[in-house]
């Protein structure tokens, strides 16, 4: 019964885990390893693993990268019952 209690209490610690907390942990941020560590102190850092980001060709493309704060707003009216019944009963 003893444990069963502790365990609880053990339980009700655990949260959200800062870099505060756990020094034998590391979280790290998601980015994974670009390279290795070299014998002498240094980094090496091999080509096949580094993040490479195609963008496609966008000079013929009309569209614009932002909403200027000078155009006019406009207002979309709420969906009305009758929109999603289009088809009538048989």
């Amino acid at each position: 019964m003893q444990e069963v209690v502790r365990g609880l209490f053990r339980g009700a610690k655990r949260g959200v885990m800062t870099s505060k907390q756990g020094r034998n942990f590391y979280k790290g941020n998601r980015t994974g390893s670009m390279g290795r560590h070299t014998k002498h102190g240094g980094y090496a850092i091999d080509w096949n693993k580094v993040r490479t980001f195609v963008v496609p060709n966008l000079h013929a493309c009309e569209l614009k990268p932002y909403v200027s704060h000078r155009s006019d707003k406009f207002k979309v009216d709420p969906p009305s019952p009758s929109m999603f019944t289009s088809h009538e009963k048989q």
